[in-house]
């Protein structure tokens, strides 16, 4: 498909109107041998809640936006190149079906589909594009990924105290290193996490105490000295950090309000086909 699709006029134009979509806020899309595959609406399931997100399969990259008017205006691009990328099919419940998890060294999430068929068509073309991209490239395959951030629904409490209630007045936030819903007390501490920003970002106690003790076991290897006080500034590879930066709402920057999808319009519309792959 990728050979066939190559250097064609249908897949420049093809690309050009995803530009399009995206605007001036969105970054070029275009190169030589780059190819969209499909594209089509998935559930993205972020902080506060499930949200629709427009997702472009490319032959290198995994492109993905908020909508704010079906198929003609999209914002908040998001990039993942396909070499970082490892799929987890997520078991089916009563209440959500259809899932999978996409996971990265910096970001994963869960996504579903409208139906089992297009889970399934999404997955396989998701995975043979991972396969030929580390091909190419001679990459082995990720291992360290990003934890998932729980949504703020999941709990009432803390959970690391299990003690503090959340409420209108006592805000969640969310460690960068396990994505687990904490209260303040229980994440005061910063750590830096280069995977995901060159400052040090918000992560509970029990994974500052975890990582700080990393760091000091491999300063002693190194024969490094320095204080507890100090862990908080240091650089180092810090595996298994979570999505986000410093501001909880990052999840929310990506599309709110009534213009990023009206609230009249059902998203998987009976007998619409959102996903389209490219042949």
């Amino acid at each position: 498909m990728v050979d066939h699709l190559a250097n064609t006029e249908i897949n420049s134009q093809r690309i050009a109107a995803v530009e399009s979509c995206f605007g001036a806020s969105g970054q070029p899309l275009a190169l030589p041998g780059r190819v969209l595959l499909g594209e089509g609406v998935l559930t993205k399931e972020c902080r506060k809640k499930a949200k629709p997100r427009i997702f472009f399969l490319f032959n290198d990259i995994l492109v993905y936006g908020s909508i704010v008017l079906s198929k003609r205006k999209y914002r908040s691009q998001h990039i993942i190149p396909l070499e970082e990328v490892t799929l987890e099919p997520l078991p089916e419940t009563l209440q959500a079906k259809n899932r999978w998890m996409i996971k990265t060294a910096k970001k994963s999430f869960v996504v579903s589909a409208a139906s089992t068929t297009e889970r399934q068509e999404w997955i396989s073309h998701i995975e043979e594009c991972v396969r030929r991209q580390l091909l190419a490239t001679g990459r082995q395959p990720t291992t360290e990924h990003a934890a998932p951030w729980i949504p703020d629904k999941a709990t009432d409490i803390c959970m690391r105290c299990t003690q503090t209630r959340f409420s209108a007045l006592t805000r969640r936030h969310h460690c960068r290193k396990c994505g687990f819903v904490v209260c303040a007390e229980c994440s005061r501490e910063r750590f830096l996490l280069p995977r995901l920003s060159p400052k040090p970002l918000r992560v509970c106690s029990l994974c500052y105490r975890e990582l700080a003790a990393q760091k000091r076991r491999e300063e002693a290897r190194e024969g490094i000295g320095g204080s507890p006080q100090q862990l908080s500034h240091l650089g180092g590879t810090v595996c298994g950090a979570s999505s986000g930066d410093d501001d909880d709402s990052d999840e929310d920057r990506e599309g709110n309000g009534d213009g990023d999808w009206p609230t009249q319009v059902e998203f998987y519309a009976s007998g619409v086909s959102w996903s389209a792959f490219h042949s």
